[in-house]
């Protein structure tokens, strides 16, 4: 049985056996769903010990063996898909997610408090300026023990780039260390999904067992049209697959399940890189300068699902409070929120 067969037949069995526990309502079972929780958490701490160097490692090693005009034209290919995707499904949710809450009768669910509330909390974000400043961390050890992504991204590619001009002998050494730490790295990740069955099933029981099956009856309609839309912002990337990129549907099919159990399970893209670069060698088998790239980029910046997710979700607490949002509303919300993906930090939700 291949690695991802287990992985999501822990995922399942997970989710059934704790909305059976939350059903039940029996206190021994909860207590051993207690039990059974840290064991879900370890394995995440086993996956996230490995992303900083990870990341790292990819990064210098893939700039450093690669032309800078081989690194500037996949960057850049990286970020214009980055943005298409992003900006693809913004326009989905903005055209699409009125009439499926409408449809669903999600849009008619109102909280009668939030209705005739007077007043509204203020709330204010970091300006943009801020958040542009810290792209360069000021000391790039901090910015890693905080998990600050993006800013070490930026540091450590232009550490590669300076890694470039040194001379030929330190860029081989610098290159050679770099493959040393990822390859060390991939062995760590390897005995680490070796165990995802069990992590994944202990994950999704705690998740199920705490949430149980009348928190999704409570806001099914929004659920439904979150899925809807998830759904196919997914089933679009196939074709794309096949078209662009060369590759059968069925074997990104094979390549993309055990990443999106792990991704569903943690809910952290970021949690998902290892398995990530595993399957983009093992079963896509696409070249190492290419992923050690642009797949680390990806889990820093580009959040595909993330525009669908805030646009359904502004629309269906906007019918919590009676708030009609019109064309020109969506069309800005739909703006903001592609542009708010790449602005906010990657973290689980």
């Amino acid at each position: 049985m291949s690695l991802t067969v287990k992985v999501l037949l822990g995922l399942v069995a997970g989710l059934l056996a704790g909305f059976g526990v939350a059903a039940a309502g029996v206190p021994s079972l909860e207590t051993a769903v207690h039990w059974i929780e840290p064991l879900g958490r370890i394995w995440v701490n086993a996956i996230r010990m490995t992303v900083i160097p990870l990341v790292v490692s990819l990064l210098i090693g893939s700039i450093t063996s690669s032309e800078m005009k081989a690194v500037a034209r996949v960057g850049g290919r990286a970020v214009a898909w980055f943005v298409g995707l992003v900006a693809g499904t913004a326009t989905l949710a903005a055209l699409t997610a009125k009439p499926l809450l409408a449809l669903f009768k999600a849009d008619q669910v109102q909280i009668p408090e939030f209705a005739t509330a007077g007043e509204a909390a203020d709330l204010t974000l970091p300006p943009f300026r801020d958040w542009l400043v810290g792209l360069l961390p000021a000391n790039p050890v901090e910015a890693a023990a905080d998990g600050a992504i993006l800013p070490l991204v930026m540091f450590t590619v232009l550490f590669g780039i300076a890694a470039t001009r040194v001379s030929p002998d330190l860029k081989a050494t610098i290159n050679r260390a770099a493959r040393a730490v990822s390859e060390t790295i991939l062995v760590v990740v390897e005995w680490v999904l070796a165990t995802a069955p069990i992590g994944v099933f202990a994950l999704t029981l705690t998740l199920a067992a705490e949430t149980g099956a009348s928190v999704i009856g409570a806001v099914a309609g929004f659920l439904a049209v979150v899925t809807i839309l998830l759904m196919a912002a997914i089933l679009v990337l196939y074709p794309l697959v096949r078209a662009f990129g060369g590759l059968s549907p069925g074997l990104f099919a094979r390549a993309c399940a055990p990443v999106q159990a792990v991704g569903f399970s943690t809910r952290s893209s970021l949690a998902s890189l290892p398995v990530m670069l595993e399957e983009a060698d093992r079963t896509l088998r696409l070249p190492p300068e290419t992923t050690g790239l642009v797949l680390p980029a990806a889990v820093s910046v580009f959040k595909y699902a993330s525009p669908i997710t805030r646009i359904v979700g502004t629309l269906f607490v906007a019918s919590l409070f009676g708030v009609q949002l019109g064309v020109v509303e969506t069309a800005s919300l739909a703006a903001g929120m592609a542009l708010l993906t790449f602005y906010s930090p990657g973290i689980p939700s």
